[in-house]
């Protein structure tokens, strides 16, 4: 069986996990920290903020931003359900933009054209998503962003490791911080780095690194400096001086969001070989790309980019679904990246339609993503192709 994606546990993950879970902490121990400051290295961050998932890394970003009903954010509807769910969390509106035919990503002219068309502060935010690995040019969007008042959160969970450069040819790493306000992370067992579940938040604001770290936990608060009631309240003796060690406070309302020591731990392990894992799928996107270029059946396909960190490889395809049955007939498991958000039942009941998104749906019609992980054997990824190949010539 080919997967289109699989995780790759090695021994050394393992024995930092075993060795997690007989150290003193399961959960809230210090190896939370480690790998927050090693991920936020890694990115280029200044804070970096260990969740429960993507999807709950999302939801408390749009939580610190203050993301409130009426609220209209606008977003790509080719991603995972999650990027614009986070909104309606929160009670916000979801307002969706069509993708670039040629990259996949949020279309910046269409969102210009949708802050363009109506007053300004009618939108509060925008979350760009990194599709498929592919860097999106963040330094456009924080100027259109600057222009109409809007904050950013960049889904970079298919994009650790990934980049763009900008207009002075800088290279800026997906999640860095430079561009957007907070940006997000998963470590579902497809993606670069795996945990079993488990995200991150990433951002240079420290504000909002104080923000998230309350509400990952219940909105509970032990930073004596912040504290509301009174140290004669809190300690339950009016002769009292300090805050007792028992005290804390919860202060606003949150959630139980937290990564657990043995995730970390794996997470930290899988850190280490993130780039070599990296390495790797550039070179089957290579593979993949060359393979493909110029075949009539082909319609577009992730191809070479620089930057690209590649959790998925796209083909565009004639014939998808007979080409997805076939594969699967040859025990070759590939993928829908994705159902376009907007025609989702519950989306569609608040008015989305078919002919909405031009782009999304072409894309949607043709897209397939092919197996793509590190541990990708040659011969595999050569069955791959000649699979393909021989199910158009037929």
């Amino acid at each position: 069986m080919i997967p289109y994606g699989r995780q790759n546990i090695t021994d050394d993950d393992i024995e930092v996990v075993t060795k997690a879970l007989r150290a003193d902490f399961l959960t809230q121990g210090p190896t939370i920290h480690q790998f927050e400051v090693a991920f936020a290295e890694y990115v280029g961050a200044k804070y970096a903020v260990a969740v429960a998932n993507g999807t709950a890394a999302l939801h408390l970003c749009a939580l610190a931003l203050d993301v409130t009903e009426g609220q209209k954010v606008i977003t790509t509807p080719i991603t995972f359900a999650a990027s614009a769910n986070c909104v309606r969390y929160c009670g916000g509106e979801v307002v969706f933009a069509d993708i670039d035919p040629d990259t996949y990503l949020l279309d910046i002219k269409a969102v210009r054209n949708l802050l363009a068309s109506a007053p300004k502060g009618t939108y509060q935010g925008i979350v760009p998503v990194d599709f498929a690995g592919r860097a999106v040019d963040l330094e456009a969007f924080r100027t259109l962003a600057d222009e109409y008042g809007l904050w950013i959160i960049e889904d970079a969970c298919h994009a650790p490791g990934g980049y763009f450069n900008d207009s002075q040819v800088h290279l800026q790493r997906c999640g860095n911080g430079q561009f957007a306000d907070l940006a997000i992370f998963s470590f579902h067992p497809v993606k670069h780095i795996a945990c079993g579940e488990g995200g991150m938040i990433t951002t240079n604001d420290a504000s909002l690194y104080q923000k998230l770290l309350t509400l990952r936990t219940h909105g509970i608060s032990r930073d004596t400096n912040g504290f509301q009631n009174s140290i004669a309240f809190a300690a339950g003796d009016e002769q009292a001086t300090n805050y007792p060690g028992w005290y804390m406070e919860m202060q606003t309302l949150g959630y139980n969001y937290r990564l657990t020591d043995f995730q970390a731990a794996l997470g930290i392990s899988q850190l280490a070989r993130a780039d070599e894992g990296l390495t790797r799928r550039r070179e089957i996107a290579q593979v993949y790309n060359a393979a493909f270029e110029g075949l009539s059946f082909i319609k577009g396909q992730s191809g070479v980019v620089e930057g690209h960190a590649y959790h998925l490889y796209v083909v565009e395809v004639e014939n998808r679904l007979g080409l997805y049955t076939h594969l699967r007939e040859q025990q070759i498991f590939a993928q829908v990246h994705y159902i376009p958000c907007h025609l989702m039942p519950y989306y569609r009941a608040q008015g989305w339609k078919e002919g909405d998104f031009p782009a999304a749906e072409n894309y949607y019609r043709h897209c397939l993503s092919l197996p793509m992980y590190p541990t990708l054997t040659e011969a595999q990824q050569a069955f791959v192709i000649q699979t393909i190949i021989d199910f158009y010539h037929s």
